[in-house]
C-alpha cells in the first residue's frame, strides 16, 4: 500500500500555483516559502492527508500566522499592575514621545554637542537622578541585577561582601542573590539566621579582606514573627567605620511616598540616599514606572569605581532606553504630574469610585476584590477593586485569541476583569470582545 504521505505535493509546486502569486507579490519570498513548507509539514503530520480548506488557504493562513510579531501588546485585565509577564511598567506619554524622537534618527548619545568632541552615555539621566534623590552621583545600567552585579564588581571583587542569610533571595526566573553576587567576583559571606540577623553577626564576620556589607530589601515576599534586622543607616555607620562599603540593593525603586493610598512599608530612593549607603541599586521599571533599567546613586568615589570597571560596557543602557528613562524623571519634578501622567503611579493610586465605573460599562456581574501590586514590590498589600465577573471559564481562552489579547483572571469557573488595569481607551475594545464572545 502505498504510503499517502508520498503524494504530498513539493514547495516548489506550491510556489508555482496561481493561487500562491498574490502572496509572493505583497510578501517576502522567503516567509511564503517557510509557509508552504509548514503546510506540507502538518500534512505530513496528520498521515498525509491534505488541507479541508485547500492548498492555497493553508499556505495562506500559514503566511498570517508567521507574519505575526512574536511581541505583541496585550491588554492587561489581571489587576496585576506591575505584571512581571505581560510587561511590568507601561510607560508615560512623554517617554513614548521621546523614545519614539531618539528612534527616529541619530542622536548625541556620546556626542558632547558644546564641545564638538566624544562624549558620555553615563552623563544622561544622571543630572535629574542627582536632583531627585539627594545622591551625589548616578548611573544607569540595561537592568537591576546588572547594577548589583557591576556594584559588587567594582568595590568587592577580589574580596568578601558580607550579606544577612535572611536577604538572599531570589528574584524573577529563578535568578538568586547570591549567584549574582559569585558573578560579580566578590566571595559571599552569609551571616545571621534566616529570621534574624544583629550588628553583632556582621561585626564578627568582618576580616581584613571585607570589601562589602551588602543589604538586600526584602520587596517580593515578607517574614514575620520572631524577626530582627539590621537597618542600612545602622549597617553603612559600621561599614564607614571600618573602611569599607555599603552597598543596598533596594529592588522596585520607589520614587515618591505612596503611604497616603494605602501603601506603605516600602523605603523610597531619597530615603535610602538619606540613609548613608555608598551605592543604591534599584529598577527602572517597577515602581518608578519607566522602561526596563538598572539605577546605581550613591558616592562620587562609588559610582567612579562603576564607571571604570569592566562590567560596565556589558551592561550599559541603550539609546532607547535613556530617552525613556530621561524622560520619565522629568515628571517626577511636580508630584502630582507624575501620579497623572505615570501609569504604574495613576495606577495605584486611582479612587474606588473610578475603578468601579469602568467595571460597570464592561457588563457581567459587579465583584468588589483586590488587586496587587506585584514586580516584587509591596508582598502582600491589596489594593480594592471592582471586577467584572463571567460565569464561563472558557472566555478566557477567547479573550486571549482576540486581537489584541485580553489577558484576564481566573477564579474557579469564573472569568474575572480587574478594571484597575485596563485603561480608559481600552473599555470600548474589551467591550466588543465580550460581546463578541457572548
Amino acid at each position: 500500500m502505498t504510503d499517502p504521505r508520498r503524494q504530498l505535493p513539493s514547495v516548489d509546486s506550491l510556489l508555482a500555483g496561481p493561487g500562491i502569486a498574490s502572496l509572493l507579490a505583497t510578501h517576502p519570498r522567503a516567509l511564503v516559502v517557510k509557509a508552504a513548507r509548514a503546510a506540507v509539514d502538518e500534512a505530513r503530520v496528520k498521515g498525509g492527508t491534505a488541507p479541508a480548506e485547500g492548498w492555497d488557504a493553508a499556505v495562506r493562513a500559514a503566511v498570517r500566522r508567521l507574519a505575526v510579531p512574536s511581541l505583541a501588546p496585550v491588554i492587561n485585565a489581571t489587576g496585576v499592575v506591575l505584571h512581571t509577564n505581560l510587561g511590568r511598567a507601561p510607560l508615560a506619554p512623554a517617554a513614548i514621545a521621546a523614545v519614539t524622537r531618539i528612534a527616529q534618527g541619530y542622536s548625541a548619545l556620546e556626542y558632547d554637542l558644546g564641545r564638538g568632541t566624544r562624549g558620555s552615555r553615563h552623563a544622561i539621566c544622571r543630572d535629574l537622578l542627582v536632583e531627585l534623590t539627594g545622591a551625589a552621583d548616578a548611573l544607569v545600567v540595561n537592568n537591576a541585577a546588572g547594577a548589583l552585579l557591576l556594584a559588587l564588581s567594582a568595590l568587592a571583587r577580589g574580596g568578601d561582601a558580607i550579606v544577612s542569610r535572611g536577604e538572599l533571595v531570589e528574584i524573577g526566573g529563578s535568578f538568586r542573590i547570591p549567584d549574582i553576587m559569585a558573578r560579580s567576583g566578590a566571595r559571599v559571606v552569609e551571616v545571621g539566621t534566616t529570621n534574624r540577623t544583629h550588628p553583632n553577626d556582621y561585626d564578627r564576620a568582618l576580616t581584613a579582606d571585607s570589601r562589602v556589607l551588602l543589604k538586600v530589601h526584602r520587596s517580593n515576599f515578607q517574614v514575620t514573627g520572631f524577626t530582627a534586622d539590621v537597618a542600612v543607616v545602622e549597617l553603612a555607620e559600621m561599614a564607614h567605620a571600618r573602611g569599607i562599603a555599603c552597598v543596598y540593593d533596594l529592588g522596585s525603586g520607589l520614587m515618591m511616598n505612596l503611604s497616603g493610598w494605602g501603601l506603605s512599608g516600602e523605603p523610597t530612593v531619597p530615603e535610602a540616599v538619606a540613609a548613608g549607603a555608598d551605592l543604591i541599586a534599584f529598577s527602572g521599571d517597577k515602581l518608578l514606572g519607566g522602561p526596563q533599567a538598572g539605577i546605581l546613586v550613591g558616592s562620587e568615589a562609588a559610582i567612579a569605581a562603576c564607571r571604570a570597571d569592566p562590567i560596565a560596557r556589558t551592561v550599559r543602557a541603550d539609546k532607547l532606553t535613556l530617552a525613556g528613562l530621561e524622560a520619565t524623571l522629568a515628571l517626577y519634578r511636580d508630584p502630582e504630574v507624575a501620579i497623572r501622567e505615570i501609569p504604574v503611579l495613576r495606577m495605584l493610586t486611582e479612587s474606588g469610585d473610578s475603578i468601579r465605573a469602568r467595571a460597570e460599562r464592561l457588563g457581567g456581574q459587579l465583584i468588589e476584590g483586590d488587586s496587587e501590586v506585584g514586580g516584587g514590590s509591596f508582598p502582600g498589600a491589596k489594593l480594592r477593586t471592582w471586577l467584572a465577573g463571567f460565569p464561563d471559564e472558557s472566555l478566557a481562552e477567547r479573550l486571549r485569541a482576540n486581537d489584541p489579547p485580553i489577558i484576564a483572571r481566573v477564579a474557579g469557573s469564573r472569568v474575572l476583569l480587574d478594571a484597575r488595569t485596563i485603561f480608559p481607551e481600552q473599555i470600548d475594545t474589551v467591550k466588543a470582545a465580550l460581546t463578541a464572545d457572548g
